[in-house]
């Protein structure tokens, strides 16, 4: 995903907590964590009506929620409910919370090897997702600053800025990395319940219904004693919790230990410390469960090794690979850090991080573009050309950050050119226009252009290398301020309208419809498509475009926000109706052509 996208993302779930009127909720939480209250009745919380609808419009678009689970349903079964149907299941569900099967899938690994997911039922994830929405800004409250995966607004871009500032900034060239055996399956049960409690979750009836959700039954392989399923939408939360603990642990051997005499700057109280104690010198860095552990020397990193190796044995119960962790010395050998490999090399008096692409992620990107060439030489459709120019981009979004991106790129395009030209020989040319992302994109390039069929084929050889940012820590889901960092604050429609419209569902239409409704509302920014005029919370029509007994849906695309008499106009088939509210209305001739493509859609004759 681009960072425009992921933006677009954060800003529209931002969005969807006001339709339900959630933020300020979620803000009180957020502000009462930070200041160590304990949270004990939260399953209230978790069942209002608001937050049972959030959660529906936050995993109806997930691209798992057309999966099936163990009872053979997806989103679309839920879809067809109304506003009271959803809530009074969630809340007869959870009155007495058994988890249905799930449904276990195997999906392969980078390393050849097969990675075991978990999917719960689509009901059961809805719960899951209700739960995750009233924990995560607790939790948020209390991680560390350097743990970066699956949390709000951060990124492997972020770990790896934050890792070429240690390695520049604060020279340190000694990497620790630690592999922990199959963590999903190994988390222990007991040993997370407790962390969190120890977070401020201390909701008995809360902790009750987690406790069940990660004994459910596995299909095929009986009720699990440990571990978290991966595919969970609760799980990336629970393995983020299940190593704060470790987080912070390594925080404190260094960088937020506590001492109790008073210095003027920050860098004496540095000195200080490694004159007069043995306290090892160490930087954690984590994505989920890849971590790494900086140090300055070489023995702060093989004690660092053992502490780690112990307290994640007596405190977590979990073992290590010692095949696969190690220690690095980053100025003689390169370090491999999520899809990057990365070394400390000279640069004038000094050393900084060079990273390229680690070297088996450059053949998979090229067997895998090679494997979708192949596919447009058998089948050179619109939507096989789709597929690889959103490969073509999405694999440049992800990896020029690396600060020799381009150099990867030519090598690898230079590759996937040599293919092309040989397969696409007799459907390649040099016919066509290039789209609005190209002429962006690609800007400045000189590459002869490609197309097939008339649509342009983006080139994997030109990207330009993007500097790895850092994380702000002022940007923040939960604080009026951190907001106003993630989007521009554009108050066109208002909260109050969002909870009017939630508190108020049309009766008889689905939650897709109800919901969808609440969406175009704010998409339009409360205007009528054809009059472009203001509408009133409690005046406006959401039309069906095409109709449902012609065909037509509840999905957002099928449905648009009109004025009252704008959808008369559409639906009227007498003529003197048709004469009366043209001449209430007095439409422009543009007014009147959008009018018309909507009379055609519903089977009505143009005006």
């Amino acid at each position: 995903m681009s960072p425009t996208m992921a933006t677009a993302t954060k800003n529209a779930k931002l969005r969807h907590n006001e339709y339900y009127s959630q933020q300020s909720t979620f803000d009180e939480l957020y502000k009462q964590s930070l200041k160590g209250v304990n949270f004990e009745k939260l399953y209230e919380k978790i069942i209002d009506e608001n937050n049972i609808l959030l959660a529906y419009r936050n995993i109806k678009t997930n691209t798992g929620s057309t999966t099936k689970g163990t009872d053979d349903k997806t989103i679309n079964d839920i879809a067809i409910m109304t506003n009271e149907q959803v809530v009074a299941m969630v809340r007869r569900r959870l009155g007495k919370y058994e988890p249905q099967s799930v449904r276990r899938v195997d999906i392969p690994k980078p390393n050849g090897k097969l990675r075991p997911l978990g999917i719960p039922t689509i009901t059961d994830r809805l719960i899951q997702q209700c739960i995750l929405q009233v924990l995560e800004p607790i939790c948020e409250a209390k991680f560390h600053n350097h743990s970066f995966g699956f949390r709000p607004n951060r990124s492997t871009e972020h770990a790896k800025a934050t890792m070429h500032k240690m390695i520049n900034i604060q020279k340190l060239h000694f990497v620790v990395d630690i592999d922990i055996k199959g963590f999903f399956d190994n988390v222990d049960h007991g040993k997370l319940i407790k962390q969190i409690w120890t977070m401020g979750i201390q909701d008995k009836r809360l902790l009750c219904i987690i406790s069940a959700m990660l004994k459910a039954e596995i299909e095929g392989i009986g009720i699990p004693n440990k571990g978290t399923p991966q595919g969970g939408i609760l799980s990336p939360l629970l393995s983020n919790i299940a190593l704060n603990e470790l987080d912070w642990w390594i925080s404190n051997q260094w960088e937020s230990f506590e001492t109790t005499h008073t210095y003027t700057k920050n860098d004496n109280k540095i000195r200080a410390i490694r004159e007069t104690s043995k306290l090892k010198e160490c930087f954690i860095i984590r994505y989920c469960d890849d971590f790494k552990i900086m140090c300055r020397t070489r023995d702060e990193a093989e004690r660092i090794f053992i502490a780690v190796r112990m307290w994640l044995k007596e405190r977590l119960h979990l073992e290590i690979s010692p095949g696969k962790s190690k220690i690095t010395n980053l100025r003689k050998k390169t370090s491999e850090f999520l899809g990057f490999s990365i070394k400390a090399v000279v640069k004038g008096e000094k050393r900084v991080a060079n990273s390229k692409i680690k070297a088996d992620a450059v053949i998979k990107i090229m067997a895998k573009g090679k494997e979708l060439i192949k596919r447009i030489q058998k089948h050179p459709t619109q939507n096989n050309i789709g597929i690889y120019n959103s490969y073509v981009l999405g694999t440049q979004n992800y990896y020029r950050i690396a600060t020799h991106s381009n150099l990867d790129f030519k090598q690898i395009g230079y590759y996937l050119d040599y293919v092309a030209g040989i397969r696409w020989r007799t459907i390649a040319n040099n016919k066509g226009s290039p789209d609005k992302v190209y002429s962006e994109k690609y800007k400045g390039y000189d590459k002869k252009k490609l197309y097939i069929n008339g649509r342009i084929i983006y080139p994997m050889s030109c990207c330009k290398t993007k500097k790895a940012m850092n994380f702000s820590q002022k940007v923040n889901n939960y604080t009026t301020e951190g907001r106003e960092l993630i989007h521009k604050k554009i108050e066109k429609v208002s909260e109050n309208e969002f909870l009017f419209l939630a508190k108020h569902p049309i009766e008889k239409q689905s939650i897709e419809y109800n919901d969808n409704r609440i969406s175009l509302f704010s998409a339009q920014c409360a205007r009528c498509r054809v009059l472009g005029t203001r509408l009133n919370v409690n005046g406006f029509c959401c039309h069906h475009i095409t109709l449902i007994h012609n065909g037509g849906n509840d999905k957002y695309q099928n449905l648009v926000i009109l004025h009252p008499d704008i959808d008369r106009l559409i639906h009227a088939t007498e003529s003197d109706t048709v004469h009366q509210l043209l001449a209430k209305l007095n439409l422009s001739i543009e007014q009147i052509e959008k009018v018309n493509q909507f009379r055609l859609k519903v089977g009505n004759n143009v005006m």
